[in-house]
């Protein structure tokens, strides 16, 4: 302490004494940690409502999400129904023989049901022509110029030059030719030499093999063949057609696969039959309907399933769907399940509902086939299970309308979808506005702190001066001079 006279002076206090912070935002003289405190009071001043912002949005894309995976369950659905929702749905028919080895049959919607005794006493065959011997087998030269092929009444030109003149040259440029009507011609090796083979590919008495020649040495005309002029070959197939005999009517077929002896049957012949005993029985389809019953069922057993995950709860875990009492899921779903589990008015008392054909709903909401109940009610009355489906009201057709309308551009599914799209949209603006604001609020905020940052280190620095100077200052004692 230093005094003057008798007056006692105390040592200069600073007049600012605030440490200089260490931290990233403060450098050099900086009293203040200004990017840390901003951030801070920003993060402080939005956090609710950006926490609002996340939350409201990450609801939306939750229902978003749901909708997607409810309006593919839905046309899933929908897609099962397509093989039960019109009477057409159900014209299938079946053709089965009573002898296998001899023919088969299958039939198409335009066929009528019924029973029809059948008799083959005749394939059809194609003609097959065997040359007689060259002895110089495959190698033996022919000639050259051109054949013209025939077959059924169409034609080909074959021209043979000196590159493939020989038997074996004409054999490969025969099957190689251009517009080849369907001749095959092969080399058979003998004891004797080669024969050249000649096969129609084509059945029936009028597809007869005709070979001509023209032009060239000559020699390609020991190759012809007609019906009247057999030259060089034997006949060792003749061509023939099919005959069969149908409810005691003959028929003949240039193919043994015959299409127009039943109206909308086709009989696959395989061989002759000693009497006229085999029949072929034209009936519904019970099994694609069965089947198609069964794909219906498990379909809907899906969608519920999928309108259980969306809105259901589960009460073990505390886990709610994400569309737990959305009014769209709840309207569909009612929809759906009145028309399956309704009875259908089709003016008769026949089969009039899922029940009444075999399947039943069990207590999880999904139904339970029983597929020798489906069976017995398709063979005794298909015409009723077809109109429980397919009538105007029936359980597929009323399915399908509802999907329709549930799934149109101006539809339920599709608006609540855009008004969701609409909803994220705002959202995701209403964020980027946050942002915008949060940045213009740090940007005014940094330009505050960093006035006051330079006014707090320019007080400190002139309170260490200060407090160096007043240091430094004489220190002067007391004088007791005498008088």
């Amino acid at each position: 302490m230093s005094t003057i006279g008798t007056t006692t002076i105390a040592p200069t206090t600073p007049v600012v004494s605030v440490a200089s912070s260490s931290s990233s935002g403060a450098t050099g003289g900086s009293v203040i940690d200004v990017s840390s405190l901003v951030s801070q009071l920003v993060t402080a001043t939005y956090a609710n409502q950006e926490a609002n912002n996340a939350s409201q949005t990450a609801a939306v894309t939750a229902q978003i999400s749901a909708l997607g995976t409810l309006k593919s369950a839905l046309s899933t659905f929908q897609g099962a129904l397509a093989a039960l929702d019109t009477p057409g749905s159900f014209n299938a028919l079946t053709a089965s023989s009573s002898d296998q080895s001899a023919f088969t049959a299958t039939a198409d919607s335009s066929a009528v049901a019924g029973t029809y005794s059948v008799g083959i006493s005749q394939l059809a065959q194609a003609q097959q022509l065997v040359s007689t011997a060259f002895t110089a087998g495959s190698n033996a030269t022919i000639g050259t110029g051109t054949l013209t092929l025939s077959l059924g009444g169409q034609s080909a030109n074959v021209t043979i030059d000196s590159t493939d003149n020989t038997l074996a040259g004409i054999v490969s440029a025969i099957n190689s030719a251009s517009g080849n009507p369907g001749i095959t011609a092969t080399l058979v090796q003998g004891s004797d030499g080669a024969h050249l083979v000649l096969a129609s590919a084509l059945t029936g008495a009028g597809n007869t093999i005709q070979v001509s020649a023209s032009g060239g040495d000559g020699g390609l005309a020991q190759l012809a063949y007609s019906a009247t002029a057999s030259g060089i070959y034997t006949q060792a197939s003749a061509p023939q057609d099919a005959i069969v005999n149908i409810a005691g009517i003959s028929y003949q077929s240039a193919s043994n696969t015959v299409t127009g002896a039943i109206s909308g049957v086709t009989l696959n012949l395989a061989t002759t039959t000693a009497t006229s005993n085999a029949t072929v029985t034209v009936a519904n389809d019970t099994a694609t309907a069965a089947s198609n019953i069964s794909n219906f069922v498990g379909a809907y057993n899906t969608l519920v399933q999928q309108f259980s995950s969306l809105g259901g709860y589960d009460a073990s875990s505390g886990t709610a769907g994400p569309m737990l009492g959305n009014a769209l899921l709840s309207g569909l779903e009612n929809q759906i399940g009145n028309v399956v589990h309704g009875l259908i008015s089709d003016g008769s008392s026949g089969d009039n509902s899922l029940a009444s054909i075999g399947v039943t709903t069990q207590s999880d909401g999904t139904l339970a086939l029983s597929a020798s109940a489906l069976q017995n009610a398709l063979s005794s009355n298909f015409s009723a299970v077809s109109q429980l489906f397919s009538s105007t009201n029936g359980i597929a057709a009323q399915l399908n309308t509802q999907l329709t309308s549930a799934l149109a551009s101006s539809g339920p599914v599709n608006s609540y979808s855009q008004t969701l799209v609409q909803q994220n949209s705002a959202l995701t603006q209403q964020s980027a506005n946050l942002t915008n604001e949060e940045n213009a609020l740090t940007a005014s905020m940094t330009q505050q702190f960093s006035a006051l940052n330079t006014l707090l280190s320019s007080l400190q620095t002139t309170s260490a001066y200060l407090t160096q100077a007043f240091a430094n200052l004489p220190k002067v004692g007391n004088n007791n001079s005498s008088g």
